[in-house]
C-alpha cells in the first residue's frame, strides 16, 4: 500500500481494498519500524491518528468523502495542532502544546486526511541539512550517511521512504524545494499568499511560505487544492480565486517557452546534475516545449540579500521567547535580566543565535541604511529580473539545488558553505513567485532535483508541466532500495 500515489489510495479506498484505519495501522508500524533509523518524526499519537482513521472510514459510508479523505499524511512540526506538542524542532518549544490548529491543517483535517503525527526539521525552520535541530539530524533514506535537505528535512525523509503519503512543508528560501530535490520528491512552494501562514511560526513573514510535498505532481495538485484560499486570520492571505489544479493537469506542452537562465547553469553546478538536468531538457523538447536562453542578472546577489533580509525578520518574530510567557524557562532566575538571559541561551540553537545577531546588527540605527534597506533595494531589483523575463517566457526551469546530497557534518562548521546550498531556490522567495522541484535523473545513484519557477499564482501551470515530465518518464518512481 505504501508505494501507491495519493490518487491510488483514493481509489483503493473508494473501491474497498482497504480502509482507512488499515492504511493508516500499516503507515504506523512502518513508522515504528524505520523512524529510529531517520530520525524523521518527532512526536506521533497513535491513538489520535487511528481515531482520525475511524472518523474517515465514516465519512466513507456516508458518501461525504472526498479524494483526500483518509489519506494519512505528515505536518511539519512548524504548524501549530491542537492539543500536540509544536516544537519547531527548538528546545524554546519542546514542552509546548499548541491551543489552536494552524489553518493549513485546519483545510486539511477538514478535506479529511489523517495525521500520522510531526515531523523533525532544522531549528525554527533556519538550516538546509536538517542538521540544526534539538532532536538530532535527520538521515536521508537514499543514503542514511547524507542529509536529507533542510529545513523540512524530516517531511521529505518521511515521504521518501514510504512513511506517509506526503507531507506538509515551509520554504523560506528553498525548504521545501532543496529536500525535495535530495530525496527525490516533487516539491511546490506556492506564490506568496497562495496559502495560509497563520498559525505557521514564522521565521522571516516577507518569505515564509507553506506548500505539499508529494511523490508525485498530480498529488501535489490535490493537496494544494485543500490547503490555498483566502483566510481572513492571515494579514498577508492574497484574495485570489483558487483553480482546480487537477483540470490543468495532462494539457499539452506544444509551444511552451521555457526559460534558461544562465546564471544557473555556470560555475558551481555539478557535472552529474547537470547531465540530469539536460536528460529532463531533451525530454521537454521532445513534448513540444520551446527554450530560450535568458538572464536573470541580479540572482547571484540572491543569497547575501536574503541573508540581511532572513536574519532581520527572524531577530523581530524570534523576539518573542523570553521565557515569560511560553517556551523555555531557565531554572530560578535570579532578576528579569537573567530570566531573560539565560531562558533564551538555554532555549535556542547556535544557528538560530547567529541569525538573531545578525539581524540585530542590521536592522541597528547605524546600519540600517547600509545593510538592510540595500538589501530591500537589491530585492526589488530581483523581482525586476523574473518580470522582465516573464514577458519572454512562460516559465523557467534549472537545477534545484547545485550537488546531490551531502554527507552529514560535511558543512556543519562552514556556515557559508551551507548557505550556498540554496543558491537556485531564494530569488523565488524574495520576489515572493511560486517554483516546483521534481525529480530528474538520479546521479552517481542519488536523486536530483529540476525547478520549475512560474510567474505569480501560475501553480496550475507548473503542476501541468512537472506531471506531462511524469507521465514521459519514471525518474519519481524510484525508491530507496532499503524501504521497500
Amino acid at each position: 500500500m505504501h508505494k501507491k500515489t495519493i490518487a491510488e489510495l483514493d481509489r483503493g479506498l473508494r473501491q474497498g481494498d482497504y480502509s482507512s484505519v488499515e492504511l493508516t495501522q500499516h503507515y504506523l508500524e512502518r513508522i515504528e519500524r524505520h523512524n529510529p533509523r531517520l530520525n524523521a518524526y518527532i512526536t506521533i499519537d497513535a491513538d489520535r491518528t487511528l481515531a482520525a482513521a475511524e472518523r474517515a472510514d465514516s465519512l466513507r459510508r456516508l458518501g461525504q468523502a472526498g479524494p483526500l479523505t483518509g489519506i494519512p499524511i505528515a505536518h511539519k512540526d512548524i504548524f501549530c495542532t491542537k492539543g500536540l506538542k509544536t516544537s519547531c524542532g527548538s528546545r524554546m518549544l519542546d514542552a509546548f502544546i499548541a491551543p489552536y490548529n494552524a489553518t493549513v491543517v485546519e483545510r486539511l483535517d477538514a478535506a479529511g486526511v489523517v495525521m500520522l503525527g510531526k515531523t523533525n526539521m532544522d531549528e525554527f525552520a533556519m538550516g538546509s541539512s536538517n542538521e540544526t535541530s534539538w532532536y538530532g539530524p535527520v538521515r536521508n533514506p537514499w543514503d542514511e550517511t547524507r542529509v536529507p535537505g533542510g529545513s523540512s528535512g524530516g517531511s521529505a525523509a518521511a515521504v521518501a521512504a514510504r512513511l506517509c503519503a506526503a507531507a506538509t512543508g515551509t520554504d523560506t528560501g528553498g525548504s521545501i524545494r532543496q529536500p525535495a530535490a535530495l530525496c527525490g520528491l516533487t516539491g511546490l512552494k506556492p506564490t506568496y499568499g497562495r496559502v495560509s501562514r497563520w498559525g505557521m511560526i514564522a521565521f522571516a513573514s516577507s518569505l515564509d511560505q507553506a506548500g505539499p510535498m508529494t511523490h508525485t505532481a498530480e498529488d501535489a495538485a490535490l493537496l494544494l487544492q485543500a490547503m490555498a484560499g483566502f483566510d481572513p486570520k492571515d494579514s498577508t492571505s492574497a484574495q485570489e480565486p483558487v483553480p482546480d489544479y487537477l483540470t490543468g493537469i495532462g494539457q499539452d506542452l506544444k509551444g511552451l517557452r521555457i526559460g534558461l537562465p544562465q546564471e544557473y547553469f555556470g560555475a558551481g553546478l555539478d557535472a552529474g546534475v547537470a547531465a540530469s538536468i539536460e536528460a529532463a531538457l531533451a525530454e521537454y523538447r521532445r513534448l513540444g516545449a520551446e527554450f530560450r536562453d535568458i538572464s536573470l542578472p541580479n540572482s547571484p546577489l540572491s543569497v547575501p540579500t536574503y541573508y540581511v533580509v532572513a536574519p532581520a525578520e527572524c531577530s523581530s518574530n524570534l523576539a518573542r521567547f523570553d521565557g515569560v510567557r511560553y517556551g523555555h524557562r531557565c531554572h530560578e532566575p535570579r532578576d528579569l535580566t537573567d530570566l531573560y538571559t539565560r531562558s533564551r541561551a538555554e532555549g535556542f540553537g547556535a544557528e538560530v543565535k547567529r541569525r538573531i545577531m545578525i539581524g540585530t546588527y542590521v536592522l541597528s540605527a547605524g546600519y540600517y541604511d547600509a545593510y538592510y534597506l540595500k538589501a530591500q533595494k537589491l530585492r526589488h531589483l530581483i523581482s525586476d529580473d523574473f518580470r522582465r523575463a516573464f514577458a519572454e517566457v512562460d516559465l523557467i526551469l534549472g537545477p534545484t539545488s547545485p550537488t546531490t546530497a551531502f554527507p552529514l557534518g560535511a558543512k556543519a562548521d562552514d556556515p557559508v558553505a551551507m548557505y550556498l546550498n540554496d543558491i537556485y531556490t531564494i530569488a523565488t522567495n524574495l520576489a515572493g513567485l511560486p517554483g516546483l522541484s521534481l525529480p530528474a535523473a538520479p546521479a552517481a545513484g542519488l536523486p536530483v532535483g529540476l525547478q520549475l519557477i512560474g510567474d505569480y499564482f501560475q501553480e496550475a501551470r507548473l503542476l501541468n508541466v512537472a506531471h506531462k515530465l511524469q507521465e514521459a518518464t519514471d525518474w519519481h518512481l524510484a525508491s530507496p532500495p532499503h524501504f521497500d
